[in-house]
């Protein structure tokens, strides 16, 4: 809080391009392109009035690098347009049946940008690659 003379320095945000990101890594920084938005799970409004609706969605983002999924929830939804740019901050990778999926949770940030000027690269998606957990004995 720096409006109440705390001397903390705000740090630049680094970004970085898709093909860069690792399973189980968090904190990430991307300028990324929806390609396609799929919505998978849509529950209407809940017995409850307490509990509310939810909706999932697929979309597959990408930049000049490569493509993955990114896993879109509630609000999240409405902003997953195909040929939107979009800013993510603090995104994560969560696994997903072994494959890397992009999300952001409530300490991230989703913000719409200008149309980026890259075209993305389709050929290279990071979330069809499967990864299996392997424990590394220690002799």
């Amino acid at each position: 809080m720096a409006a109440r003379g705390d001397n903390r320095v705000l740090r630049k945000p680094v970004f970085v391009k898709v093909e860069d990101l690792k399973p189980g890594t968090e904190g990430h920084n991307l300028v990324v392109k929806v390609l396609k938005s799929d919505v998978v799970l849509e529950k209407g409004a809940a017995a409850s009035s307490h509990l509310r609706s939810s909706r999932i969605a697929e979309c597959l983002v990408g930049d000049e690098t490569a493509t993955i999924l990114f896993t879109a929830r509630n609000d999240q939804v409405d902003l997953m347009r195909p040929g939107t740019t979009l800013v993510l901050r603090n995104a994560k990778i969560d696994m997903f049946k072994g494959c890397m999926r992009l999300a952001v949770d409530k300490w991230g940030r989703i913000d719409v940008t200008e149309p980026a000027t890259f075209v993305v690269k389709e050929d290279n998606n990071l979330s069809s690659i499967e990864y299996e957990l392997v424990d590394v004995a220690n002799d």
